[in-house]
């Protein structure tokens, strides 16, 4: 019998689900499981990080009581969407650049961890906890940023929108323009790409 995938992939939405699909990072947002490995929280600490999948040689078992769960993302526009920046120890380099960039749109603020997972934690968790949705103009997108149809992901590449799925991204459309579109990735994160941090994109987005 086959097994059964853990639920512990990450949608755009900030969704944990159950799929076979892999992902290119790992992460996490806390504790969210009980001693039995069941989910029973979708967040538990403001530091929501992505990391690389191997570092150090450091390997973990998945879903151990009271350890932090691990999650994993399609690639970096799925967990910048979702809410997680990249982790300062092993994406020291990516962190930097990110801290970089932040600080062009944050100007004469001090570029500390805290205050920045505060105002992302603003911007992606809503009333009761549930993804908190913005808006945007279509010409205010960058490349790597994420909006949501219905149930939907759609990533903004080359004046496009790539549909988003946990296996990679599929069918492509024109990026409208007039209309206000609904943003997944918080507005702090859309910046942070605007002000020049470019997130890695799964293959299937080019063409691979």
């Amino acid at each position: 019998m086959p097994a059964v995938p853990l639920r512990n992939r990450v949608t755009p939405f900030g969704e944990i689900i159950a799929t076979e699909a892999r992902g290119l990072l790992f992460g996490n947002r806390g504790v969210l499981h009980d001693d039995d490995g069941r989910l029973v929280r979708t967040w538990q600490v403001w530091r929501w990080i992505a990391c690389r999948l191997e570092f150090k040689g450091r390997r973990r078992a998945l879903l151990r009581p009271r350890h932090y769960t691990e999650l994993f993302f399609l690639d970096e526009a799925t967990a910048l969407a979702a809410g997680h920046r990249p982790c300062a120890e092993c994406r020291r380099e990516d962190f930097v650049r990110f801290s970089q960039a932040w600080a062009k749109t944050h100007p004469g603020e001090p570029v500390r961890v805290d205050p920045m997972d505060r105002v992302l934690h603003a911007e992606r968790v809503g009333a009761g906890g549930a993804k908190r949705l913005h808006e945007a103009r279509p010409e205010d997108l960058p490349d790597g940023s994420m909006v949501g149809e219905d149930d939907q992901a759609w990533m903004v590449l080359g004046g496009e929108l790539l549909a988003w799925s946990p296996f990679g991204y599929g069918s492509r459309r024109r990026l409208p323009s007039g209309a206000t579109l609904r943003t997944l990735t918080p507005p702090s994160m859309i910046e942070v790409i605007r002000a020049g941090y470019a997130p890695g994109l799964h293959p299937t987005a080019l063409g691979g």
